[in-house]
């Protein structure tokens, strides 16, 4: 008997509870997956909430590292017992074991840590298309990070110091400063500092990945040089205001993009490509994806509430 979480109504965290099923048989081009390690991100907040809106009853989370328990028919290139993970849907993640698409999951190596796979995959890949498919980062550019203390702003602050990039981080508070100075940021402000002008002083930014959106959003385009790059990622603060395209044009011919990590993993070879990069900066140690936080499976109402309440710094994990 397995065990999954799954919620009838959107709403605020205790409409999920967690129930047994019987698991059927892989199917078709499937594997059996057996977890070890669930990401928690904030997409799945989205998912619960109504944000994004789903078919009900539903499961949650896209996000797991496991074992293969068994395969169905035509896969190959998987077999029984290989470790592997997978970062996008369809929606189930929040379970003891699943099946699971074969064509969306890639293989983990022996050496790296499942709850480090776990707490990765999804905030790592997506800083991997913010740094090298929506902007291509170059050495020396100016790039401004909101949340940088948070899961997907620290791996991509750590990543973007590597590519020789200025980074500057957005935080909401003095403790979560030092998280972002630690993940590789210059200099950190509070999201209540003057940051627009003490960053005009330092030359403007080339990039501004702005993950909070309503708070946030007219100040980063503030915070941009001509020809400036503004990527709108997320939504933690509610939807940015609606923008007349005038509008870039009178701040330098500004670029603005709303980007989604599904689009450019939905090549199997994009995401193959996306995974070996992140997995070689995982191994040698560039990129620390280890979780803050862990969390029982039974406990993810605790886990969701800690993440909407901004208790939480860096990755969250729940362990079956």
């Amino acid at each position: 008997m397995s065990q999954r979480v799954v919620f009838n109504r959107p709403g605020p965290p205790e409409v999920m509870r967690l129930e047994e099923h019987n698991l059927e048989a892989p199917g078709a081009g499937e594997l059996r997956v057996r977890h070890t390690a669930i990401g928690v991100n904030f997409i799945d907040v989205y998912h619960r909430s109504g944000a994004y809106p789903l078919a009900q009853p539903s499961g949650l989370g896209m996000e797991a590292v496991g074992v293969v328990e068994a395969v169905g028919a035509g896969v190959t290139g998987f077999r029984v017992g290989q470790k592997v993970a997978y970062a996008t849907p369809p929606l189930g993640a929040y379970a003891t074991v699943r099946n699971y698409p074969a064509q969306r999951l890639v293989h983990v190596p022996p050496n790296l840590d499942d709850a480090q796979v776990a707490a990765g995959l999804v905030k790592g890949l997506t800083a991997w298309f913010l740094l090298h498919r929506t902007h291509r980062l170059v050495p020396h550019q100016n790039v401004l990070i909101y949340a940088a203390a948070g899961g997907v702003g620290q791996i991509l602050a750590r990543w973007a110091r590597h590519l020789g990039a200025n980074v500057f981080g957005i935080v909401g508070s003095e403790e979560k400063r030092e998280h972002a100075l630690w993940a590789g940021c210059e200099e950190v402000f509070l999201l209540s500092d003057d940051y627009v002008g003490a960053l005009a002083e330092r030359g403007r930014m080339h990039v501004v990945y702005d993950s909070l959106g309503a708070v946030s959003f007219e100040r980063s385009l503030n915070c941009l040089r001509p020809l400036g790059m503004m990527v709108s990622f997320g939504n933690a603060s509610g939807a940015p205001p609606a923008l007349a395209p005038s509008v870039l044009l009178e701040k330098g011919s500004l670029f603005l993009t709303r980007p989604s990590l599904m689009d450019y993993v939905a090549d199997h070879a994009e995401l193959e490509a996306g995974w070996e990069q992140l997995a070689q900066l995982m191994i040698e140690g560039v990129i620390n994806c280890s979780p803050s936080q862990e969390f029982a499976l039974a406990d993810v109402v605790q886990a969701h509430r800690a993440l909407e309440s901004r208790q939480t710094t860096g990755s969250t994990i729940l362990r079956p």
